[in-house]
């Protein structure tokens, strides 16, 4: 019982870290017209390299009419294109353009300055904690 509420503990410790660290991270990012919404679906275009509109949705977490509405959005802005599925004629995948993958690259660099400007100022140990913390958190995200 006792590790139990330890690691329950250390989950709401952990869960609330990674919650404000995602927050000013997203604050970060360059100011634009994107949405969170938006970004999050490029960004998970982008990694995924394609997806149905539907799989985008399941991904996403979100009912495919709205996804319908943020990929509309995102190829208003020319961030995301429509290709004829494979081998199913009435499907199509998604993709992001050129446009698209540069919004993404500058998210990224914007969150990885002001990461790298916060991890500048700690120590040598704290670094090292950082990075063995960061190595256990890739493992449990795989166990998933």
């Amino acid at each position: 019982m006792v590790e139990r509420t330890t690691a329950l503990q250390q989950a709401l410790g952990l869960r609330e870290a990674i919650t404000r660290l995602n927050r000013r991270l997203r604050q970060a990012r360059p100011v634009g017209d994107l949405t969170m919404a938006q970004l999050s679906a490029l960004t998970s275009l982008e990694l995924a390299g394609a997806l149905s509109p539907r799989e985008l949705a399941d991904v996403e977490r979100v009912q495919p009419p709205t996804m319908t509405k943020i990929i509309a959005k995102l190829e208003d802005r020319g961030m995301v294109r429509r290709d004829p599925h494979p081998t199913d004629g009435r499907q199509v995948i998604l993709r992001t353009t050129e446009q698209g993958r540069l919004a993404y690259d500058q998210v990224q660099r914007a969150h990885n300055e002001w990461l790298a400007d916060h991890l500048a100022v700690l120590s040598p140990e704290d670094l090292e904690t950082l990075r063995r913390a960061a190595e256990i958190m890739h493992r449990v995200a795989r166990a998933a």
